[in-house]
């Protein structure tokens, strides 16, 4: 008999025909979009041996609670900031994310975002829109900077900060970084400079990129006390997650033109309001924050293939987990009470 998956919260067009083919006949897969998870009849809760979760779900402890023979939930993606992994850890459920599948296309992005502000671009193309013979002028974008003149920090040196920080090397700027997390001697293999104190880096940098997981230590870590210390005329760039970076604040360090710029792909609500005072002033006609930040509306990670990337692997180490009960993609190892796993895995003879 084959095995019950679940996902609370399928957010793609289509039904999940690649999720399935990569399952197999042993395992069965139903979805449900976030706004029908009251609907979703108790008898599913309570039989699902997997559960796969986006961005909206918020699994927390009471929902785990629902599921009495759940072994692993498994974020389709990188942060997993919206599970309680304390909790699962507790139940006995392991919790597996996928690190890699966007690495290369959010690295592209932050690049991306730098670049559109220190070559001018969306500012030359909105002007000339605008008035194509006024505004041709090539010293009218303020933000253009020589790439080679430049030193380009970055936040938090996981795999995608990495990646970032070897295309700004690649493309001739002074690369350096914080992550207290990273082993003595990173620098030395990367050909990269080490901060030991992130005011350091903030000081130093004429681009900041940041690339941390939302923690309770990196939750608002870019404020007013942080925006205080960064470089007179700097670039802020943030593909992680929103709340890292307290928006009251950038709004008041554009403001007063302590940053020169700010590329945000992440936002601390999804989509924004367009009440909160930031993004009015930005939508505002004529407003002077109009080319100095750029939004995306978390976006960096798509594209065709990573989509299909995310699908892949996220069912593949599901359905590799559920056969040996192991996985080195799992983030909650210190918590996992290893006998409420055991018999979970337990529930599946006595079914």
């Amino acid at each position: 008999m084959s095995e019950l998956l679940l996902c609370l919260d399928w957010h793609l067009e289509g039904p999940p025909d690649l999720e399935r083919e990569v399952l197999g006949p042993d395992f069965r897969l139903e979805v449900f979009p976030w706004s029908e998870r009251e609907r979703v009849p108790e008898a599913l809760l309570a039989e699902a041996r997997g559960l796969f979760c986006n961005y909206a779900a918020r699994v927390d402890a009471d929902l785990l609670g629902q599921m009495p023979r759940l072994r692993v939930v498994t974020r389709c993606g990188v942060g997993y900031d919206n599970i309680d992994i304390e909790a699962a850890g507790r139940l006995g459920i392991a919790v597996l994310n996928v690190p890699d599948y966007g690495t290369m296309d959010i690295a592209d992005h932050a690049i991306g975002l730098a670049l559109a502000f220190l070559r001018g671009i969306p500012f030359y193309s909105e002007g000339l829109r605008e008035d194509p013979v006024a505004n041709w002028r090539f010293a009218a974008a303020r933000t253009v900077r020589r790439l080679a003149t430049l030193g380009f920090g970055v936040v938090g040196l996981g795999r995608i900060g990495t990646a970032t920080a070897l295309r700004a090397k690649a493309l001739g700027m002074r690369v350096l970084f914080y992550d207290p997390y990273r082993p003595t001697g990173t620098e030395l293999a990367l050909g990269i400079e080490r901060r030991e104190r992130l005011d350091e880096l903030l000081g130093e940098s004429d681009v900041v990129s940041i690339h941390t997981p939302l923690t309770p230590e990196t939750r608002g870590m870019i404020g007013a006390a942080a925006l205080a210390v960064i470089k007179p005329g700097a670039i802020l760039i943030n593909t992680a997650r929103g709340p890292i970076v307290d928006l009251e604040a950038l709004h008041e360090a554009l403001r007063s033109g302590r940053l020169a710029g700010a590329g945000l792909d992440v936002l601390p609500e999804e989509p924004p309001s367009p009440d909160h005072p930031l993004i009015r002033a930005w939508r505002e006609p004529g407003s002077p924050l109009r080319h100095r930040l750029i939004l995306t509306p978390h976006a960096a990670w798509y594209t065709p293939s990573g989509v299909e990337d995310v699908r892949r692997k996220s069912a593949l180490s599901t359905r590799r987990f559920l056969e040996t009960g192991t996985s080195r993609d799992l983030v909650n190892a210190p918590w996992l009470d290893t006998a409420a796993a055991a018999a979970r895995v337990g529930a599946r003879r006595k079914a």
